[in-house]
């Protein structure tokens, strides 16, 4: 059982010490369109299916909350947060359009859209992030080391330097602290 914790926490490791390289520039490029889509009045609108979801969760809450400084409030919503919306929708348009439709409402140009999946190929997510681009939003993705669909829906694409869901997702979290940590800078004191 050790041997197995050990396992995971040195592969773990390796992903994020593999990250700084890879993705250091991709984070801190993320961060500005965050802010300056803030900074204009505008917002970040996050979704993903699963643990992405989550983490869109995670993000868009550390945003509007605090994430370790006091500071204002910041316009950031996760649109998987709507149980009645999202089944709604998925009921009446199909799964694929639960993102894209809520968009279609939320969504204005200047604002930033951050769409996750580990694959790079969820169907709702690239569809959200298409519909995004077609209103005038920036877009960011959040993806693993597979090229998918999202790659070329992005502004910016973090892509994690592994196959494995779960490096993936650990990840795409301690990218979205550090991406908290970057705006949260710029709007406290």
């Amino acid at each position: 059982m050790i041997e197995l914790i050990a396992s995971q926490l040195r592969e773990s490791a390796e992903v994020k010490l593999a990250m700084i390289e890879k993705n250091a520039a991709v984070i801190a490029r993320a961060a500005e369109l965050i802010v300056e889509s803030l900074a204009s009045g505008g917002k970040l609108l996050t979704f993903g299916n699963g643990g992405s979801a989550a983490d869109a969760q995670h993000i868009a809450a550390e945003l509007s909350g605090r994430y370790l400084r006091e500071r204002p409030g910041l316009a950031a919503l996760a649109l998987t947060t709507n149980s009645s919306a999202v089944t709604a929708i998925g009921n009446d348009y199909g799964f694929e359009a639960i993102f894209a439709r809520q968009l279609e409402g939320l969504c204005r140009p200047g604002d930033v859209v951050l769409g996750i999946t580990t694959s790079g190929g969820s169907p709702n997510v690239v569809l959200g992030l298409r519909k995004a681009r077609e209103l005038g939003a920036r877009t960011i993705a959040f993806t693993g080391a597979k090229p998918g669909p999202v790659d070329e829906l992005a502004d910016v694409t973090l892509k994690v330097p592994s196959l494995a869901t779960p490096r993936i997702q650990e990840g795409h979290i301690t990218a979205g602290h550090i991406v908290c940590h970057l705006v949260e800078d710029r709007f406290a004191g």
